[in-house]
């Protein structure tokens, strides 16, 4: 399908689209939105930044449109996607202007603005599970008339150990509902849940969910742990553009932000640990190039959208296989090129494996390769293939190797 027009939207709808410059849907929206517009529930799984939001953004403003009595609900993982798939629902329905109140409930922000939002009768509720059922604990939210779920980000909700919650949430639900589930993965606890929350669904894929995007030039350097910060300053030095930085740990953020900004490098740290108030202002800023560079946790992998971002760094690897495509996939986004560069000591080996065998699943006793003499290059290739053949999606694996040679590894 070349634009939206075949979907028969309502007219006020394809104009919010028209605004936003929408103009060709994307394959995991070609197939997600005539099912769901049909009333269909739909068990989805697509590569990160193919559009996923407005594939149940599209089919849930359309029925908030035609239906007046119609409200619906989204439940993410996160704040910060919470509050970006909040916006663009928003826009999507007309902006600010829209006779349809919406209401973002998320944890860490002002319970007092949330009750403000509640009173105006929202028919659109966005957030993250456990803020969500603080208000069905205080009573201050009703879901008894919300006919449309979305779960976004399923996996990760459940790995953050949400399904208490949820399953509290869905409680409080209509059992006659569309319900929209989104994950990168679909594991069988996520097939398992959609048996119990989903009425025979529509299975939907787009493309790998285990691969890189195409235009993403990944490159691991092996380096010694006491060296990675010197490695990662000679990588800022040689890269233009906004960078984001993954460390494993909330202090580690903020010590790593802290050592660049006294070099001179205009950086920030995001994590778990700042006010909602705080996170936001970091990523505004990030998002306003204010900052060249974010220092963050693994907070940040999960839908953060900003197209600017051009290199993403694992100063340290992610302790979860699967949120490795989820970080790097924060560059390349929307078919722009990028890079990712992971800086892997001798301690992290046994997670570059882990992380090597996730994407290359069907090759024959995947490993790290043995690594190269000083000053060759590794292209993610096995004995007897074509060194420029690509990996798991994305461009060829680079890899530079930079112990000193009294390490003795």
């Amino acid at each position: 399908m070349d634009d939206f027009t075949g979907f028969g939207l309502p007219e006020a709808l394809m104009q919010s689209l028209n605004r936003l410059h929408f103009t060709t849907p994307t394959p995991i929206q070609v197939k997600a939105i005539p099912p769901a517009l049909q009333g269909r529930d739909i068990l989805g799984s697509a590569q990160t930044g193919t559009g996923k939001t407005a594939a149940f953004g599209i089919p849930l403003a359309t029925r908030l449109m035609n239906v007046p009595t119609s409200a619906a609900i989204v439940l993410t993982p996160t704040r910060e996607l919470a509050t970006q798939v909040m916006q663009q629902l928003v826009a999507l329905l007309g902006g600010s202007q829209s006779p349809i109140k919406a209401a973002l409930l998320i944890g860490g922000d002002s319970m007092g603005k949330q009750l403000g939002q509640l009173r105006m009768k929202p028919r659109l509720i966005v957030g993250t599970p456990g803020r969500i059922n603080d208000h069905l604990v205080r009573r201050t939210l009703n879901l008894s008339m919300t006919d449309f779920l979305v779960l976004d980000e399923t996996d990760r909700m459940l790995d953050m150990g949400f399904g208490v919650q949820l399953e509290k949430i869905v409680k409080h639900l209509p059992t006659n509902r569309q319900t929209l589930m989104f994950s990168a993965t679909l594991p069988g606890n996520i097939v398992k849940l959609s048996e119990k929350y989903l009425r025979q669904p529509e299975r939907i894929a787009a493309g790998s969910t285990i691969a890189a995007a195409p235009k993403i030039k990944q490159e691991i350097i092996h380096t010694e742990e006491g060296n990675k910060y010197t490695q990662l300053l000679a990588l800022l030095h040689e890269r233009a553009g906004s960078i984001l930085v993954f460390v494993k740990t909330k202090h580690g953020a903020d010590r790593l932000a802290q050592r660049l900004v006294k070099q001179n490098h205009s950086a920030d740290a995001i994590h778990g640990d700042l006010r909602q108030r705080q996170r936001d202002r970091v990523i505004q800023n990030f998002r306003d190039k204010r900052h060249r560079i974010m220092v963050a946790t693994d907070v940040a992998a999960r839908g953060l959208d900003i197209p600017h971002i051009e290199h993403v760094i694992n100063y340290d690897l992610p302790q979860c296989p699967e949120d490795y495509i989820h970080r790097i996939g924060r560059t390349a986004r929307a078919g722009a090129e990028g890079s990712a560069v992971c800086l892997i000591s001798p301690a992290d080996h046994i997670k570059w494996r882990a992380i090597h065998k996730l994407m290359n699943p069907h090759e024959a006793g995947a490993v790290l390769p043995q690594r190269a003499q000083k000053g060759r290059h590794w292209h993610g290739h096995k004995h007897g293939q074509r060194q420029d053949q690509p990996r798991a999606g994305g461009k060829p694996f680079h890899r530079r190797n930079n112990f000193k040679k009294a390490s003795g590894q």
